[in-house]
């Protein structure tokens, strides 16, 4: 099942079970994906544990028993699948602040989760795509095989480049910090020649030994803009067509008037992939540049 419709899938099976224990391996035997795997997916695409999201929502919805009927604790607890009374108060005051009882008594204003939802611009030819958020990104390095590429043939020849130094020269670095994650770092953006370059590379320590033939660069801490992409698979198959979709939906965000930000992606930005987190079905990448407020 494509992304964008397992996600969808997913918010609105959460929606109709909470009162009957919906849970994430109930979810993950339904479409046939390890509970890890749809666990790191749910993670990924929302920034919340499927575990936590079900338990919030679920918490969400009682308060309209709680708050609108004269039913006992104990039988809206049971309702909504908790065994004990005990455990439901324990669950709602570390969500609420307050337990069941006194906010029935207090008539207290609390925050809720509200649904999850997908919408058009969560789309990318039936695959997910998501952001921006605002992250620090802490300084890194990295080492990697240096690549002059032309602006009109970037989005064809990074992924390539990239899949060779995968394959090859990432071997022969040594003291790599996440040896399973690809960088790929776009930088010294020339705009009257019309070239960047391209370091498709890994993290490591510190730049003390750089093989021949590779280079190394750096990565300052910035507040940076970051959005997500999950396609149904594998991460060599990120192609042109899906690149320009992806470039499109983030120039639309810098073509916005109304952000806080603007992008500062022709300077400098990286794609990040975690090659463990394919799971023979959906790959998984983040897209990062840094930011300035307008």
């Amino acid at each position: 099942m494509k992304p964008y419709k397992l996600l969808e899938n997913i918010l609105l099976d959460i929606e109709e079970g909470i009162k009957n224990e919906i849970d994430a391996f109930t979810l993950s035997k339904r479409y046939n994906l390890s509970e890890v795997h749809l666990r790191r997916l749910f993670s990924f695409a929302f920034n919340k544990t499927i575990s936590g999201y079900i338990r919030s929502r679920t918490l969400s919805e009682s308060l309209n028993d709680l708050l609108n009927t004269d039913k006992n604790v104990i039988d809206i607890a049971l309702e909504y699948g908790f065994g004990y009374e005990q455990s439901y108060s324990r669950s709602f005051r570390r969500e609420f602040g307050i337990s069941p009882g006194n906010l029935r008594k207090s008539g207290q204003i609390v925050k809720i989760l509200p649904p999850l939802h997908l919408f058009d611009e969560n789309k990318i030819n039936d695959n997910a795509f998501f952001g921006p958020e605002f992250v620090i990104v802490p300084q890194f390095h990295m080492i990697g095989k240096p690549h002059q590429i032309p602006f009109e043939i970037s989005i064809k020849t990074a992924p390539n480049v990239g899949k060779l130094f995968w394959e090859n020269e990432r071997r022969q670095i040594k003291k790599t910090i996440n040896p399973d994650v690809y960088i790929g770092f776009t930088h010294k953006i020339n705009h009257e020649k019309k070239y960047s370059e391209y370091l498709p590379s890994v993290q490591v320590r510190n730049l003390s030994c750089i093989p021949q033939g590779l280079s190394g660069a750096t990565f300052n801490t910035s507040t940076c803009a970051r959005f997500r992409y999950i396609g149904q698979h594998h991460f060599y198959d990120i192609n042109r067509e899906i690149a320009n979709k992806m470039y499109g939906a983030i120039l639309k965000y810098m073509n916005d008037e109304n952000a806080k930000y603007s992008l500062l992606r022709d300077k400098i930005y990286f794609e990040r992939i975690d090659a463990s987190q394919y799971d023979g079905n959906y790959c998984q990448m983040e897209w990062f540049t840094p930011v300035t407020e307008k």
